[in-house]
């Protein structure tokens, strides 16, 4: 495995940074999330311009140099993944404007995660891809229906990234609105739907990452009871995640479901934690060479207290201290993620920075792909961040 370093990247220099812009390994590209953020050499200050179409240009423009330093285009993406803000999901239909265009008639598993905000405050989008040499297989190529979406399309090491599980019908309507714990069922239902259309099923899922809002957190562990129904079907729950927005898709959307799926057999991985026993999810699932993992901020595993209040940086050490274990459990090291998604709360924005020191000391070159968002809040309101990794095995042989 190694970093993508595209010789001509004219709008920031990526060298100073803990992740790179893009890692290979063989022929599966992983992208970190690209805004239009770039370097202003008056101010010597990093600025975001331009409205949601000049900006997704932007975003999109750095991809296509990325992918170009190795020989790859967008006909070989399998996976984007857009967080659009709270802001900038009011002129969602620019981005898909932008993103026809880009893209033409390849279709692929589209992801779209809404932020309360990115880490640049003027920035609107960010964009992260994945790709395989040849474009991965097309498994269903339909077009989208307003929110309800059902192209799916497989990329690295047999992995199926669902499209995002909104409660919506075929028709575009919100489905069970004002009840979270039915639209949570509904999603998962509908994920499974399309999982038997290309002969798999909810229990060869490997993650499944949740956003919902403050205002359903109370009522947020009523929908363990559809996970346990629904999922684990294989003899392994997968890892989960949950981040909480202050508005998601449409204001009736009172949950989004990310499932990614793999056709490889799943082997839980646990480095011991006992508190996962009777949960409806796992620290880490490993399935062919890639290790999904759940999303961990700053919990005692035994005693199940969240540790740092108030510290961002000391809660940064603690998760991804976890990381590490679940990465030692399954055989791994540091050097084998390649990627991760930090959610940042209002709370802990302001020393976020430091979190680019415990990376640093605890990661390895090359740096993983990462995003970093701010969210709303996280289920523990102690929680400062919340960090979703994956990994591949051997990646650094």
């Amino acid at each position: 495995m190694h970093a993508i370093t595209p010789t001509d990247f004219p709008w920031f220099k990526y060298s100073d940074y803990t992740f790179s812009l893009g890692l290979m390994h063989g022929n599966d590209a992983f992208l970190s999330g690209h805004s239009a953020s770039e370097h202003d050499p008056e101010t010597g200050r990093m600025v975001v311009k331009g409205d949601m179409t000049a900006q997704t240009r932007t975003a999109y423009a750095k991809i296509e140099r990325i992918l170009g330093a190795e020989g790859l285009t967008f006909a070989d993406v399998t996976h984007v993944v857009e967080n659009v803000t709270v802001q900038g999901i009011l002129d969602y239909d620019a981005v898909k404007s932008v993103r026809q265009s880009t893209f033409g008639s390849h279709r692929l598993s589209l992801t779209t995660v809404v932020v309360e905000r990115l880490l640049r405050p003027a920035a609107l989008i960010e964009i992260e891809v994945h790709a395989s040499r040849g474009g991965g297989k097309s498994l269903i190529d339909e077009p989208d229906a307003g929110w309800s979406r059902s192209a799916i399309r497989e990329g690295h090491d047999g992995s199926v990234f669902l499209p995002t599980m909104l409660p919506v019908d075929a028709k575009g309507d919100v489905v069970h609105q004002g009840d979270f714990v039915a639209q949570y069922r509904y999603c998962l239902e509908k994920a499974g739907a399309l999982l038997n259309r290309i002969g798999m099923n909810l229990g060869q899922a490997v993650t499944t990452y949740d956003f919902s809002t403050p205002a359903t957190r109370d009522v947020y562990p009523k929908s363990g009871r559809a996970r346990k129904e629904l999922l684990g079907g294989a003899g392994v729950f997968p890892g989960a995640g949950g981040i909480l927005m202050s508005r998601l898709h449409h204001p009736e959307i009172l949950v989004a479901v990310d499932i990614t799926a793999s056709r490889h057999e799943l082997r839980g991985i646990n480095p011991g934690w006992k508190r996962y026993d009777t949960l409806t999810y796992t620290p880490g699932v490993l399935a062919g060479e890639t290790l999904y993992m759940s999303g961990f901020a700053s919990l005692d595993m035994e005693s199940q207290e969240a540790l740092h209040s108030g510290d961002v940086v000391a809660q940064a050490e603690v998760t991804y201290g976890a990381v590490m274990e679940v990465l030692q459990a399954a055989g791994a090291t540091a050097a084998d993620l390649v990627s991760t998604i930090e959610f940042v709360t209002p709370e802990g924005l302001p020393e976020y920075r430091g979190v680019a020191g415990v990376r640093q000391s605890l990661l390895r070159a090359p740096w993983p792909a990462s995003t970093g968002a701010l969210c709303a809040a996280l289920l523990r309101p102690e929680f400062m961040l919340e960090v979703f990794p994956m990994a591949v095995l051997n990646a650094h042989s």
